[in-house]
């Protein structure tokens, strides 16, 4: 089950969802009463216009999410400022650094998420993307669980994977894609240049849309009875053998 959203994610009635679309800041996701009529239908219909998912549900969840006058619409707002993807990629070779990012395929545990952002701040990755649909929401608990790190990581939320993943190879990115089915070992490939880590979900990996687009899948080596590794650990295996390789360290 979901964690319930923060208070502090949560902008409600009509007024206050209005001002908070004006304002640009990124809504999640726009929850209305099933049987709203009028003003509250209007909102529904700016936020379709504006690119957010819009979601119809009984009046009885909204009042268990809120005791305030909710008028029937209630907003789940993002706490993080996202960044375009081309935008970041640009200005990080403009400073002159190697950089590294992490693409996420339908991760929808909101701790593997933050859990995974701690890991790259801590080396100075470039940025995380997520897609639009289908991730965790990164509200305040994806803060909470990332210790503070999404406050400094650039990320990246993107419409389309596969558009993300072509934008990353015209720019000069090798993209890998990290699958316990593969034949190449992690620890045989080279890291040292502009890297994307793809990484998928537990149950479902990653998709097979995304994996015929990538420039090579590679594995980390498993030696024990349990075939697979938590998302957010293998992200910091990875991450880690690539500051490894890029610092020169011996095994």
């Amino acid at each position: 089950m979901s964690p319930a959203p923060a208070q502090d994610d949560l902008v409600f009635g009509i007024r206050a969802i209005e001002e908070t679309l004006k304002s640009g800041k990124t809504i999640e996701r726009l929850l209305i009463n099933k049987e709203a009529s009028g003003t509250a239908l209007g909102v529904a219909a700016s936020a379709r216009d504006a690119g957010v998912p819009v979601q119809y549900v009984p009046l009885e969840k909204l009042n268990r999410m809120t005791r305030g006058n909710h008028q029937g619409v209630i907003a789940l707002v993002s706490p993080i400022v996202y960044q375009p993807l081309e935008e970041v990629i640009n200005r990080t070779f403009e400073e002159g650094k190697v950089p590294i990012i992490v693409v996420l395929d339908r991760v929808t545990d909101v701790r593997n998420v933050g859990a995974v952002a701690r890991t790259m701040e801590c080396i100075g990755a470039t940025a995380l993307v997520v897609p639009g649909r289908g991730s965790a929401q990164l509200n305040s608990d994806a803060m909470k669980t990332s210790a503070g790190a999404l406050n400094y990581l650039p990320v990246s939320r993107v419409d389309n994977l596969v558009d993300a993943i072509l934008l990353l190879q015209a720019t000069g990115f090798k993209v890998l894609a990290m699958d316990e089915t593969a034949h190449t070992d992690l620890y045989q490939t080279d890291l040292t240049g502009p890297i994307a880590f793809v990484m998928g979900n537990e149950e479902e990996g990653i998709s097979p849309t995304l994996l015929r687009r990538v420039d090579q899948v590679v594995k980390i080596p498993m030696s024990g009875k349990v075939e697979s590794l938590n998302v957010s650990v293998a992200a910091g295996v990875c991450l880690y053998e690539m500051v490894r390789q890029r610092r020169g360290f011996a095994i």
